[in-house]
């Protein structure tokens, strides 16, 4: 299957407003964000409804039939986690968005559409160098 995500240039500058949002909390960065992916699908903007916790604190959001996105605010995701980077936070962004654009075989594909949003976007982190691993000798090895 062939997955059409926007251009390198894009995805940088939408990582960026999350990041930005994440640290800040300044819903505009993240109405910026939510509004370039938007238009690159040429989809109408969903309704963001923001949580201290979802599914017993399980999940960071779901998303819904009518277009509509609960998510965690990045200030509760950070406490009381055992895993809480902002690229976890924003990884699951990425991934409820692709609920959005892709509805059917949903999880496959939004977890597809979070690996290719993130691929190369967030040059200059440490989470770049992470990213791409190869095989040897039978077991993974960070590149």
């Amino acid at each position: 299957m062939r997955m059409i995500v926007p251009p390198l240039k894009d995805r940088r500058v939408i990582d960026r407003f999350l990041r930005a949002f994440c640290r800040r909390h300044r819903e505009a960065d993240f109405n910026r964000a939510i509004a370039e992916i938007c238009r690159f699908y040429r989809l109408k903007r969903p309704r963001v409804v923001w949580f201290e916790y979802i599914d017993w604190g399980r999940s960071v959001g779901r998303t819904y039939e009518n277009g509509k996105i609960h998510l965690v605010h990045p200030e509760n995701w950070k406490r009381g986690r055992k895993y809480n980077s902002e690229r976890q936070w924003v990884n699951a962004v990425y991934h409820e968005m692709g609920h959005y654009v892709f509805w059917t075989d949903a999880e496959r594909k939004a977890d597809a559409f979070a690996l290719r949003m993130e691929r190369n976007a967030s040059a200059g982190t440490a989470a770049a160098s992470i990213s791409r691993t190869r095989v040897r000798g039978g077991r993974r090895a960070a590149a």
